[in-house]
């Protein structure tokens, strides 16, 4: 078995959260080390529809919208850093975001959900519109006759995503991270000077540890004292062939890259393993999005793909610090794309601190054990 050097940092997991991560660490001075796993591993990074998205969010938990919120307002100037780390312009858009409803029980759910959070907020909440069917067709022409209306935030936007995670990888390589792909790791053993993580591809020793491995989080955290509970929560998304630009904007199920193609998604899929798409579900896609833009009947779907989200009970993320083993940090989200300015900026400060806390404590895995009488 081949060892590596002792390392002062190791961050397990090299997908959108860890190279987040990662590359705010080196950013303040740090190398660390991210082990990442094969290129076949179930990625939520791989089938992220990258939006940068505030609207609706945090529904009866506010610590969370506001946690959002400061992530997308950070991401402008994120992006100028990851161009000046890397030399990759993300595509970073923030025109503003559509949620589209095809129906009135549709169009009275979302607008309970985006007064609900804006009441929670007060002065905090973000912008948004409610908008029946004409007032949506003015912004955007293209819409079909069944959008009964929509919430617009002006907040909201997308990146590319292919470009956001080759901009963080190079990003954190040239601030003097290093990058193991193919490195699984399978135990990790708490030692008086650090931590032994081991694989199939050897081991090394670490001061310190960051588990962002997604839902291999759920594996590997209580080896260090911590909890990770997920569920499964698997999407599928349809990508298009390029077409004329036709919306200029973004939607939670529907969005034109820049380059020019379509993407589709926002299924729901919880009974499944399964990494294979289902042709149902693809067409149930393909026909809201026609309904939605109708000229997209006669476009070309060139590929479709799907994936697992990374999804604790309660939906919002977990950053935590080991209380029993210190040194070990813990980080997972849904949504990675969003809250990538804060962790790489506001979670990775507090591990170079050595912070006790991340986040301010306000997601801690722990909420989900409930006492047993």
């Amino acid at each position: 078995m081949r060892t590596l050097p002792d390392q002062e940092i190791v961050v397990v997991g090299g997908g959108l959260v860890g190279a987040a991560v990662a590359w705010g660490l080196a950013r303040k001075g740090l190398a660390p080390l991210v082990l990442d796993g094969e290129d076949l591993s179930h990625r939520a990074s791989r089938a992220n529809f990258a939006l940068v998205w505030v609207q609706g969010k945090g529904v009866g938990a506010p610590h969370y919208a506001r946690w959002t919120i400061a992530a997308a307002r950070r991401w402008p100037s994120f992006a100028a850093d990851l161009l000046e780390t890397s030399g990759i312009d993300v595509g970073l858009r923030q025109r503003g975001g559509f949620t589209f409803a095809l129906a009135g029980s549709e169009m009275a759910m979302w607008t309970e959900e985006v007064g609900c959070v804006a009441e929670a907020l007060g002065e905090d909440a973000p912008d948004h519109a409610v908008l029946d069917h004409a007032e949506t067709a003015r912004m955007v022409p293209a819409i079909g006759r069944d959008v009964v209306g929509a919430i617009y935030s002006p907040l909201d936007g997308d990146v590319n995503s292919l470009r956001l995670f080759r901009a963080l990888h190079v990003g954190m390589l040239n601030l003097g991270a290093a990058y193991r792909p193919h490195s699984d790791v399978t135990e990790i053993v708490p030692k008086a000077g650090g931590f032994l993580l081991t694989g199939a591809w050897g081991e090394v020793l670490a001061g310190r540890v960051v588990l962002a491995a997604g839902n291999g989080n759920t594996r590997l955290a209580p080896m260090v004292g911590l909890s990770a509970p997920t569920l499964q929560s698997k999407g599928q998304i349809l990508v298009t062939e390029k077409c004329a630009p036709f919306f200029p904007y973004t939607s939670t199920t529907l969005r034109q890259t820049d380059e020019g193609g379509v993407m589709i998604g926002d299924s729901q899929e919880a009974d499944t393993s399964s990494i294979a798409t289902d042709q149902d579900i693809s067409s149930v896609l393909a026909s809201r999005a026609v309904r939605t833009f109708p000229q997209l009947a006669a476009v070309n779907v060139l590929r479709s793909w799907s994936g697992f989200r990374v999804k604790t009970p309660d939906g919002l993320p977990i950053y935590e610090c080991s209380s029993t083993h210190p040194g070990a940090c813990l980080v997972m989200c849904h949504s990675g794309v969003t809250l990538a300015p804060n962790h790489a900026e506001l979670v990775a400060d507090a591990i170079v601190s050595r912070d006790t806390t991340l986040a301010g404590g306000l997601f801690p895995g722990g909420r989900f054990h409930v006492p047993q009488d």
